[in-house]
């Protein structure tokens, strides 16, 4: 919980501006001048050989000439010049470079090997590069406009991270006539070093900053934004507006899942399972932002609605049902007390309609209704002025019926002069208000969406669900077995074999080919059957007529091969056709046809997909989509989120299917998605579920050779819990230990364990006055991203749950070669060997990873901590910088 490595980009103590010039037009030169009139308070250089002053500052002719380092330098000059200077730069002690110069990586394969040289000499010398091609950064709290924007941001505390240096000069001329201020303003521009996953980590920690906006135009690394991401929504709203929603054409694909799935699917998904909201405009994008803003708490999406008008009810219940928030009906209760407390005419329905005439305390007793009506999860007050009305004594009763309140309260006073000072106050009360009936209702649901991703955001499913254990060699050499054939896509036996293995239930298929072998298998299996072309060529058979139902007797199976294979032949007379595949007919009436698959999103990886099956899936097109690794509460999720979801319960004369088993199979192809990277498409159409399980009648599955990687799951953009990391063993009075990775939900026994340290164990570990972790940190410290970093916990069994006895953990530094440990033992604990397990299973999962050397901090006196690394072989060294710190390190 030390200083951040991007701490120079926002609070740079010294900034050398190169290629600042008095002329105009100069980038460099307004970047100078954008500096001077914000204030900044540190030392600032313009550095340029062709001038000796610049705007009447001193100009000097490069950085050896400043004479000692600086934090941060900016740069815009030409594009070959950039690298010397960055290599200068880290010479010179620079911690940052903010590069403004266009050129690079968009620009050729002269540019791109410039952004290579640039970006060798970075990494060389530890010098984190923002750019190239951005507009620069904005911290109005520290006086920072390091761009060349003719517009300031307030401060404030929105954060914003843009790939778009045009859409930020845009929003900040939008933001200063709305009273919006901003913490932080960043253009990304290329990303080419620093990019969302980076800020993020900084923003999730920024104490001055309350929620972050993302403008993002694409996504370089899935795993880096997913993990940076994921870090940030834990700590603090974070909302996003993606561009290029709608792809301008569909690409062709061997499956039905991979023509149904989308980018734009898959992004929503993404920004699900991260526990940020998307926004589709700015306003949208500011409307979240002002709501989650406040943190209000919301149990659900059931909105209570109190106008003075008929007509803005309506706009405002239309625009609910476009978002999907429920208008729910008034309970008993609260249609009673209302009726005690308002006219004869009110609507008693909801929107509740109190009338034009609506006095201020008709307001106060239709929220305080609502409040307490189970019904509702909020509620939107909603005036017009009219001729009878005060709009500011009627906002003075809405806040002060909504003090005290467990439910979020939001205001829709409309109009301009008459409500302008109920605004105000509206502001001072800070309670969330809106200026048009559609844009509270959004703002709601960005609440009720923010719940529901939260929600998906504290899942941390394993790779397996561990009901059975899975063949995945078996499963691995069937792959293998046809990629050595030169194939792409398996077979339908292949694929039914391959899911097999995992545990998903098949409708046995055998391959013949002819029409006696077809006949000998039919009255193996027993009537009735179904007959399928058997063709590498043809993935969907039913659009060749290459399918045959309900056969029932030996004469018709005779008779249905030749048939078939005629057909088809007339059809598609350069197909290889390799007989038929026959199987036991599925004859269940109570059953529905469900699609599941698996889609390989050029960005995110492997996406799981649910929705309705059949002939007709491409038209009906239901279908939602999550990112593996799923568990029961994420795949339970995915099947609500589709219509036909509402066909699996009981209706009219069907009873409900087995969801159970539907939720398994879901489980099971979870599992294959993370056990087999080799899998790029896989297509269950149809799943059959009914009454007594779910059977795949029809698969097929592409495959490809996966991608060298280090990392593991490295082709997935979130990284499955590693349950199968840890240690278990048994102290010398019998008592069992077990050392497994630390779990969102462990949140109450960190705090009870860091709660019972002693005040020398806590100053040993956090090297400062701790008496328990504050929300920020146990958040940081239980919901991890087991991508960038690890936390190891030692409990045993006691009687209520779990007791932690110590904990372990490394953070994976910036320079990806190396990480940062700590490690602590109760006080009650120490000397039993619980701190070596510890510290030897953390070091093997760090080397698993990929990982070379593993350092850390301790106080000098700290003589345990001393004899543990010693033990475990780490070099101890006093720090050159403070002799009251030792320096431990080790290679991995």
């Amino acid at each position: 919980m030390g200083k951040h490595y991007l701490d120079p980009l926002f609070a740079p103590e010294s900034i050398a501006v190169f290629g600042a010039s008095d002329k105009p037009g100069s980038v460099a030169g307004r970047v100078f001048q954008n500096l001077r009139e914000a204030g900044f308070g540190g030392r600032l250089y313009p550095v340029n050989p062709k001038h000796e002053t610049v705007l009447g500052e001193p100009c000097f002719a490069d950085l050896a000439a400043i004479g000692h380092s600086v934090d941060m330098v900016v740069v815009a000059t030409p594009a070959p010049t950039v690298p010397e200077i960055v290599r200068a730069a880290g010479e010179n002690g620079a911690s940052v470079a903010v590069v403004m110069t266009a050129g690079f990586g968009e620009s050729g394969s002269g540019g791109r090997r410039l952004e290579r040289e640039l970006l060798e000499y970075a990494h060389y010398y530890g010098v984190r590069v923002l750019g190239p091609n951005c507009l620069g950064l904005m911290r109005p709290r520290s006086g920072v406009n390091a761009t060349f924007s003719n517009s300031a941001a307030e401060p404030g505390n929105l954060a914003l991270v843009s790939q778009s240096g045009a859409l930020c000069t845009a929003i900040l001329d939008w933001a200063r006539p709305h009273h919006v201020g901003f913490s932080a303003m960043v253009s990304l521009g290329d990303a080419a070093d620093v990019d969302f996953g980076d800020l993020l980590d900084f923003l999730a920690l920024d104490p001055h900053t309350s929620s972050i906006l993302l403008y993002v135009e694409g996504v370089h690394n899935a795993r880096r934004f997913m993990s940076g991401l994921r870090i940030a929504a834990r700590m603090k709203p974070v909302i996003v507006v993606k561009a290029g929603r709608h792809a301008a054409g569909s690409r062709a694909a061997m499956s039905h899942t991979g023509a149904l799935v989308g980018g734009d699917d898959v992004f929503e998904a993404a920004l699900g399972r991260a526990g940020a909201v998307r926004a589709d405009t700015i306003d949208q994008l500011f409307a979240a932002a002002q709501i989650l803003a406040e943190r209000p708490r919301v149990a659900g999406d059931r909105l209570g609605i109190i106008t003075n008008a008929g007509g803005p009810g309506v706009l405002a219940t239309d625009r609910a049902m476009d978002v999907g928030v429920a208008v729910p009906e008034l309970s008993e209760a609260t249609v009673e007390r209302l009726d005690a407390a308002l006219p004869d005419h009110w609507s008693r329905a909801n929107p509740l309609d109190i009338l034009g005439d609506a006095t201020p305390d008709r307001y106060r007793e239709a929220l305080a209704a609502c409040l307490a009506d189970p019904n509702l999860d909020g509620v939107l007050a909603m005036l017009t002025p009219q001729a009878m009305t005060d709009p500011v004594a009627a906002a003075e009763a809405v806040i002060g019926a909504r003090d005290g309140a467990d439910k979020p309260v939001l205001a829709c006073w409309m109009g301009q002069e008459q409500v302008a000072p109920a605004w105000q106050r509206f502001l001072e009360a800070q309670l969330p208000y809106f200026r048009s009936p559609e844009t509270a209702v959004e703002a709601f649901a960005y609440l009720a969406r923010h719940r529901r991703n939260q929600e998906l955001l504290m899942q941390v499913p394993g790779p397996r669900a561990y009901r059975s254990e899975p063949d995945v060699e078996g499963a691995r050499l069937i792959i293998e077995g046809a990629l050595a054939e030169h194939r792409k896509v398996l077979s339908e036996m292949e694929s039914k074999a391959v899911l097999t293995a995992f545990g998903v239930p098949v409708m046995a298929s055998v391959e013949v080919d002819s029409a006696s072998q077809a006949l000998v298998m039919a009255e193996s299996l027993g009537f009735p059957v179904a007959m399928k072309i058997n063709s590498p060529d043809i993935p969907h058979k039913s659009d060749v007529g290459g399918v045959r139902l309900n056969i029932d007797s030996a004469q018709a199976v005779r008779r249905a091969y030749n048939e078939l294979l005629d057909s088809v032949r007339a059809q598609r007379p350069d197909a290889r056709l390799n007989g038929v595949l026959l199987e036991r007919m599925y004859t269940n009436g109570q059953g529905r046809e469900l699609l599941v698959g698996v889609a390989r999103d050029a960005v995110f990886g492997p996406v799981v997909s649910f929705g309705a099956g059949g002939t007709a899936v491409e038209v009906m097109r239901d279908r939602a989509v999550a990112l593996p690794p799923l568990n029961t509460f994420i795949a339970r999720r995915l099947i609500a989120e589709t219509r036909i979801s509402r066909l699996l319960a009981a209706y009219r004369n069907l009873p409900a299917v087995d969801q159970d088993a539907v939720e398994q199979v879901l489980l099971r192809v979870s599992e294959l998605v993370c056990e087999l990277p080799h899998v790029t498409e896989l297509d269950i159409n149809p799943l059959m579920a009914d009454p007594g399980g779910a059977w795949v009648v029809d698969a097929r599955i592409g495959v490809d050779s996966p991608a060298p990687s280090l990392e593991p799951y490295g082709h997935m953009a979130i990284h499955p819990y590693p349950a199968h990391l840890g240690d278990r063993f048994q102290l010398a009075d019998g008592t069992d230990i077990r050392i497994r990775p630390i779990r969102p939900e462990d949140a109450e026994i960190e705090q009870d364990f860091v709660r019972n340290l002693s005040e020398e164990s806590k100053y040993f570990r956090f090297m400062r006055t701790l008496h328990e972790l504050t929300h920020e940190m146990l958040v940081r410290f239980t919901q991890i991203d087991y991508d960038r970093e690890m936390a190891f916990i030692a409990v045993t069994e006691r009687a209520g749950g779990e007791q932690e006895l110590g904990v372990a953990r490394y953070t994976i530094n910036p320079d990806g070669d190396s990480c940062e440990f700590a490690i602590v033992v109760a006080d009650d604990w120490r000397g039993l060997g619980i701190g070596t397990r510890l510290l030897r299973t953390l070091m093997a999962a760090a080397k698993a990873r990929g990982l070379k050397v593993m350092m850390g901090e301790a106080l000098a006196n700290n003589t345990d901590m001393r004899a543990l690394a010693e033990r475990l072989q780490f070099t101890v060294r006093t720090s050159d910088e403070d002799p009251g710190l030792l320096e431990l390190r080790t290679e991995l």
